[in-house]
């Protein structure tokens, strides 16, 4: 029964167009978001240029933005359950515009990489509040959609930020490349909070009911050391944050070390290796879309086994880049595609898995808990490849330490079977 003074959840069409008027404006805003974070790896060439960089010192730099972004996301998350997602992505996505400005006028590495770190912590409001937002209006048997379009927007979001560095780095200075790009990140950020609502409610329309595969609803009045407290001990969803941790080491692995890998040492003019490595977010948001698809519709209560599959299949691929040539255009460029396929896959599954594991009403906290344990893990991989291709003295091998953490991801995931 609907609450008093509110429209009953089916009745409807109108409820479904609110439905999709938010998960639009979940993916425009998200589009752009990457632009604040997903740029360095085509500034990273030239400030280890300029400012005589090892490659350790450039893993260390994007490893501050990771480690602040998963520092963020375990408090960020249990604010979205307070507070909703309007305010919180408004929020940060002005702070990282500027951030990535402070970024691109310091002249000394200390300075960029304080600011760089703080960015991370502005980027990480929007994951865990939109997702709570899509929890909030999308029932369980449709989540894997909801969810899938909203990665599959992160994937172009990739794909975007990657064109857009591209033409940047190829007519301007490195320092351009967290200028520009980023500005569209007002736009969505301005429009999500002019049109978006946190819940139905606030459209006038009764809640969702609740989710009979879910975890049933905490107590009224569930405070922010209980919340934490009861996530934190649900032992399936301490399984899913190892796995996605190791899967945050191989994607932000191919994110940060791709475009360097495939540039080389002649960056400046090496116009084919630029365009090579649009295939990776490609990859990504296909995978993102086709992954949660299968999940609703094959896996719907074992998701789990989706991510063993892509991780399983991505340990293969991820090896073979270490193999083959950058010369060999072709094959990279497959090899790039699939392997983007095929760990950006998962991510719907992990996502879709924290309200199952721990319900509805704690998603947002989960989220939260779970991508920042996801960046920790990626923060820590990036220092580790930035050693080993200091010591190895070949970018080839960023691949071999992608394709070890896949595998031990995939291996990790198997206990968990709702």
């Amino acid at each position: 029964m609907a609450i008093s003074g509110l429209k009953p959840i089916l009745d409807t069409g109108s409820f479904r167009r609110g439905q999709w008027r938010i998960l639009l404006l979940v993916m425009f805003c998200y589009l752009f978001f990457y632009t604040g974070r997903q740029n360095f790896g085509f500034a990273a060439r030239g400030m280890q240029d300029e400012l005589h960089l090892s490659s350790t010192a450039i893993g260390l730099f994007n490893a501050m933005l990771l480690l602040g972004y998963g520092v963020g996301q375990a408090i960020n998350g249990n604010l979205a359950d307070m507070y909703g997602a309007r305010r919180m992505v408004a929020i940060g996505a002005f702070a990282s515009v500027a951030l990535n400005w402070c970024v691109s006028l310091s002249q000394s590495f200390v300075v960029a990489v304080a600011a760089w770190g703080v960015n991370g912590l502005a980027q990480s409001t929007a994951w865990p509040a939109m997702n709570r937002a899509l929890a909030n209006w999308w029932p369980k048997h449709e989540r894997g959609k909801a969810i899938g379009m909203y990665l599959l927007a992160a994937g172009f979001s990739s794909s975007l930020t990657f064109m857009l560095c591209i033409l940047v780095i190829g007519n301007l200075d490195w320092r351009w490349v967290f200028r520009l790009p980023v500005s569209l990140l007002l736009i969505g950020g301005a429009v999500f909070f002019l049109f978006a609502r946190d819940r139905p409610e606030d459209m006038g329309f009764a809640a969702l009911p609740a989710d009979t595969v879910d975890e049933p609803p905490p107590p009224s009045g569930e405070t922010s050391f209980q919340r934490y407290a009861a996530v934190l001990r649900n032992r399936p969803f301490q399984l899913a944050c190892l796995s996605i941790g190791c899967e945050s080491v191989a994607r932000y692995g191919l994110l940060s070390w791709v475009p360097i890998h495939f540039l080389g040492p002649d960056w400046r003019n090496n116009t084919a290796g630029l365009w090579v490595t649009m295939a990776l977010p490609l990859g990504m948001a296909a995978g993102a879309l086709t992954a949660g698809l299968a999940a609703d519709r094959w896996f719907p209560n074992r998701r789990a086994r989706v991510v063993l599959y892509y991780l399983g299949a991505a340990a293969v691929t991820s090896f073979l880049l270490a193999v083959v040539p950058t010369s060999n255009t072709m094959a990279g460029m497959i090899l790039l595609a699939v392997t983007g396929f095929l760990v950006y896959g998962p991510q719907a599954s992990y996502w879709a898995l924290c309200p199952g594991l721990v319900g509805r009403e704690r998603a947002g906290t989960a989220t939260g808990l779970m991508d920042s344990v996801a960046y920790g893990f990626a923060a820590l991989g990036q220092v580790v490849i930035g050693r080993a291709i200091d010591v190895s003295h070949t970018t080839t091998s960023a691949f071999v330490v992608i394709a070890i953490a896949c595998l031990i991801g995939a291996v990790i995931i198997l206990p968990v079977k709702k």
